[in-house]
């Protein structure tokens, strides 16, 4: 399934994980330790905005983190803006920008991104969040293929022992470090 359709599915369910953040709950703890709810709200948007710059062959900064004082309009609009980025003919080939890999697998790390850490968000606010069946099979495979790199660059944590009765989304999250039934 092309890359695009992909990232517009996990797109599709993350939408309404962002739009049921309260004010609330920005300083929630999140399975990321590292985040808040409110600091792994401008992580995310800025990989979706710097994902867009690679699909691009753009070079992209992850180098900080901005503040992204108006998130709940610009998660949408910058959502909407790398499912196109990446729909764009040539976007998912040869070598995108600084990140110097195949675009296909950094189209591929973005679709990841917007999965893992709508997931992420989700549980830090007590929601549901269960991602589309396609996006699954294509997020899994990337954390098999990408783990161990991955855990070298402290993007992945070790995998953790998924519970006997596991969703193979919860198997997923288990493989990236993250504890599937975690909550705050």
């Amino acid at each position: 399934m092309k890359l695009s359709v992909l990232l517009d599915r996990a797109r599709d369910h993350a939408l309404p994980v962002i739009a049921d953040i309260g004010d609330d709950d920005l300083t929630k703890p999140t399975p990321c330790a590292d985040y808040d709810v409110r600091a792994l709200l401008d992580h995310l948007l800025h990989v979706v905005v710097e994902f867009q710059k690679l699909a691009v062959k753009q070079d992209a900064d992850f180098s900080h983190t901005p503040s992204y004082p108006d998130w709940r309009a610009q998660f949408p609009v910058e959502t909407a803006k790398l499912v196109e980025a990446w729909g764009q003919p040539g976007a998912d080939e040869g070598i995108a920008g600084s990140m110097n890999m195949p675009a296909q697998t950094v189209g591929g790390l973005a679709l990841l991104d917007l999965t893992i850490h709508a997931s992420d968000l989700a549980q830090a606010t007590g929601q549901r969040f269960e991602p589309d069946t396609e996006v699954l099979a294509e997020v899994a495979g990337l954390v098999a293929q990408m783990g161990p790199m991955a855990q070298e660059w402290n993007v992945f944590k070790a995998p953790v022992e998924a519970p006997a009765d596991a969703s193979p989304f919860e198997r997923v999250l288990a493989d990236t470090g993250r504890n599937p039934r975690w909550s705050a």
